[in-house]
């Protein structure tokens, strides 16, 4: 028997623990807010996982309009521009909101922001907490306020697995919880649910994220906005003893920030003569570093002459993450190799946070808002989760609630599987991709998607990953195709929805089988 919580009845209710879900709630106070979290309060996100910061343009030598060049150079020519630059425009705001809500960031004893550098920032502006604990600490000082705040219900332990809809229009959630199926009423929606790292063996990220929020707006009538676009983080720990399904240790692009150096097996410092070397766009240097490994090489970063004694004290965190796999990053090079860290694409918003289907709100790494384009620049992805959950919320608050509608209750969709995907993606949405390998992700990935077992969710999202990857014929940020290595003259961004997808799937799924025979 499905369970009705209907004491939630006219709550907005939002879905996700990271920054984007836990910054909405507070925003939305005194309107009540049912916020709902699959783990505890913060857990299991990638916003607490983060360790460079915060992207602003605070320093006196800074601008926004020199934050959005270098925006708009790492997208590769497919940002959005006025969404960019309004996004970038709120960052002193969003920082001020978040000290406000007990976040403490660093700053040096005249009282200035302790300013950080990263790949493809023209200037220092990665504000942080902690040295390399931003993420963790931030997360930290909004559970506390969210747990402080009356207007805010926390039900933790739930699982989202369908929107449920009345008459086309949003009418409730049905969930998992330890007691069975549950329906929790709701014509006001705001998705907060992260990426789809789960979806790769390599990943920095919760591996049990896999685009959750994706799938549901997309099964709701949603569109999805450059799919395509899944950035592998250049730097991820190579321990030995890492296997697959398990997430790799992040090594900070602030670490190259800071003047460390990537080399190969030969101690070669192979992106020497890459404009920006070590802090080139993330594409690139994951292109590079790809290289080397493919000819079956080794890739470090070496921060011995750059930081030497003084790299626990810097980075604190990545120092502990080291020593867990034996090594002492100030005496001995980091073997690092690429690693899925977050996903450009994702649900299409506007900048209100509004997806195309009424009633939902979609923040943080799950919406495309055009401000990554086909590449996110370093840092940008916490300061839109920040800017667009207290957009998403001012929206919210200046709409008038539509009026409750009766929730049909459905079958209870089986937990999600990832096993049978994650091989699949992992060989053919990879750092470097061709037309054979995609067409044969489709083949395999198209039956899965269109059935009704544990592998349906993450297949689904990961064949609107592969769709996208075939409509684009050309190499832009970080799709990258070996049998379409030039950018086209035409930049042009895509979206889709679910049944346009599922089209172009069955399209294409004759030549992927032809592919894979």
């Amino acid at each position: 028997m499905t369970e009705h919580l209907d004491q939630f009845a006219g709550h907005v209710a939002v879905v996700g623990s990271g920054l984007a879900g836990l910054i909405t709630a507070l925003m939305l106070a005194p309107q009540p807010v049912v916020l709902l979290t699959r783990a505890g309060l913060g857990g299991e996100t990638s916003s607490a996982w983060a360790q460079g910061g915060i992207a602003a343009s605070l320093g006196d030598d800074d601008s926004v309009e020199l934050h959005l060049a270098d925006t708009l150079a790492a997208g590769d020519g497919l940002c959005d521009a006025d969404a960019a630059a309004a996004i970038l425009g709120d960052a002193p705001r969003a920082i001020a909101a978040l000290e406000a809500f007990g976040v403490d960031f660093d700053r040096g004893p005249d009282g200035a922001y302790l300013l950080g550098l990263e790949a493809a920032h023209s200037r220092r502006r990665i504000v942080h907490v902690a040295g390399d604990g931003s993420g963790a600490a931030i997360v930290r000082a909004l559970v506390e306020r969210v747990r402080q705040t009356p207007s805010i219900t926390v039900v933790e332990g739930v699982e989202v697995r369908r929107l449920l809809q009345t008459d086309g229009k949003l009418s409730g959630l049905l969930c998992a919880t330890p007691a069975g199926a549950t329906i929790i009423p709701a014509t006001r929606i705001v998705l907060a649910t992260g990426g789809v790292g789960g979806l790769y063996e390599a990943t920095t990220t919760p591996t049990g994220n896999y685009g959750q929020g994706i799938v549901l707006a997309a099964r709701a009538g949603a569109e999805l906005a450059d799919m395509e676009f899944v950035q592998f983080h250049p730097t991820a720990l190579n321990a030995a003893n890492w296997s697959a399904g398990r997430p790799l240790g992040l090594i900070s692009e602030a670490v190259r920030g800071e003047g460390a150096i990537l080399v190969n097996e030969k101690r070669e410092r192979f992106l020497a003569d890459q404009p920006g070397a070590e802090l080139a766009p993330r594409d690139i240097v994951a292109r590079a570093i790809s290289a080397e490994i493919r000819r079956g090489g080794r890739v470090f970063l070496d921060a011995r002459e750059a930081l030497g004694q003084r790299f626990p004290d810097r980075f604190p965190g990545i120092t502990r993450l080291c020593r867990q796999a034996g090594l002492d990053p100030a005496r001995e090079p980091i073997p690092v190799r690429p690693a899925v860290h977050y996903h450009m694409g994702g649900v299409a918003t506007d900048l209100d946070g509004r997806s195309t289907v009424e009633g939902l709100w979609v923040v943080g790494e799950a919406a495309s808002t055009g401000l990554h384009g086909a590449n996110r620049l370093a840092s940008n992805s916490l300061l839109e989760a920040a800017v667009m959950g207290m957009r998403a919320a001012r929206d919210i608050l200046a709409t008038p609630a539509p009026v409750a509608r009766p929730c049909v209750a459905e079958r209870l969709p089986v937990p999600s599987d990832l096993s049978a995907v994650r091989p699949i993606v992992s060989h053919g949405l990879g750092v470097l991709r061709n037309a054979g390998a995609i067409d044969g992700v489709i083949a395999s990935l198209l039956p899965l998607a269109l059935g009704d077992g544990p592998s349906a969710d993450p297949a689904l999202v990961a064949l609107s990953i592969a769709v996208f990857a075939a409509l684009r014929e050309e190499s832009r940020g970080a799709h990258a195709r070996t049998d379409y290595p030039l950018r086209l003259a035409d930049a042009r961004r895509r979206t889709m929805t679910l049944t346009s997808i599922l089209e172009a799937a069955h399209l294409s799924a004759p030549q992927s089988l032809a592919h894979t025979a």
